[in-house]
């Protein structure tokens, strides 16, 4: 037999049925029900339509559509995100990490100071795109975990021969460029060259002339350009798709190339940039037939804007 729990306010119940009963105050008068909604009488043998959801009813049929339609709302929120954020490269989405894609890690780059007085390269008051800073100065640092390359003969403060640099191009063209140089009014060849552990061979020249008219006679970069053991060159089709702001001010200029293929023991990829007085060779080789496009692309990038 169950125990019911025990009620602690209230006589008990033996107790209750001697207690005297106290007179109940009178029920108050109840309100007169409304009256009801009088509805047609339905035809003999016609079907008696149930009546209209209750006002309850409505309530919570009207709660229902309000949370499905929030839900419904959250949910194709919480789906535009998630498109949003699978769309973007992961590099544009901070905190994201991604692998690395090729490129170097070059030493922070700054601009060098001018003379006092001097102008900027391209400004109001140079539009000839002089560059007064040291042609040295200009050159783009090597990648940090590169090696010197031994084999590019540099003098004092960076100088490169002109023979030297010569040693780039085919053996049958060295003499009229030569004789171009002394006729274009070439003034000053500089250049850095290092090894990456990747196998890449960086060159990297700066041409100096008296003007920018000069540099625009320059046809030792580019597609028709004749380096040594290399049969045919090409656009770099990649840097024209590549994402890059490739807006150049006036008197300036980039292009990438390739060699074509069948290659020979080495791969080339060249870059060129004209930037007012001054003209940059980038020549990047590694044995056998594979040359990632990436490093020439950032070098070009940084080189130019070391030259801007």
């Amino acid at each position: 037999m169950t125990e019911h729990p025990t009620i602690a306010a209230g006589p008990a119940p033996e107790d209750a049925a001697a207690a005297p009963r106290a007179a109940a105050p009178p029920a108050p008068e109840a309100a007169a029900p409304p009256a009801p909604e009088i509805q047609p009488v339905p035809e003999s043998g016609a079907e008696v339509l149930a009546p209209a959801a209750l006002p309850d009813d409505r309530r919570k049929l009207f709660a229902f559509l309000r949370w499905t339609a929030a839900f419904l709302v959250f949910g194709a929120a919480g789906t535009g995100v998630a498109y949003g954020i699978s769309q973007p490269e992961r590099t544009d989405i901070p905190g994201l990490s991604t692998e690395s894609d090729g490129r170097w890690t070059y030493p922070e780059l700054a601009k060098p100071a001018l003379p006092p007085g001097a102008a900027l390269p391209f400004a109001p008051d140079n539009e000839d795109g002089i560059h007064y800073a040291g042609l040295t100065q200009l050159l783009l640092p090597a990648p940090l975990g590169s090696t010197p390359d031994p084999a590019l003969k540099v003098e004092k403060d960076g100088v490169v021969a002109v023979d030297t640099f010569l040693e780039e191009y085919g053996a049958s063209g060295r003499a009229k460029m030569k004789q171009e140089f002394a006729d274009d009014g070439l003034r000053q060849i500089v250049g850095r060259g290092w090894t990456t552990p990747d196998g890449i061979r960086t060159r990297l020249y700066l041409l100096r002339f008296h003007a920018s008219g000069f540099t625009d006679a320059f046809d030792g970069c580019g597609p028709d350009m004749s380096l040594s053991g290399v049969n045919r060159i090409e656009t770099d089709g990649v840097w024209g798709k590549a994402r890059i702001d490739q807006s150049v001010p006036d008197g300036t200029g980039l292009s990438v190339h390739e060699e074509s293929i069948p290659v020979g023991d080495e791969k080339v990829r060249i870059g060129c940039i004209q930037s007012g007085d001054v003209q940059a060779v980038i020549l990047q080789s590694r044995k056998g037939e594979v040359l990632p496009a990436v490093p020439l692309h950032q070098m070009v990038v940084l080189q130019h804007q070391l030259l801007s």
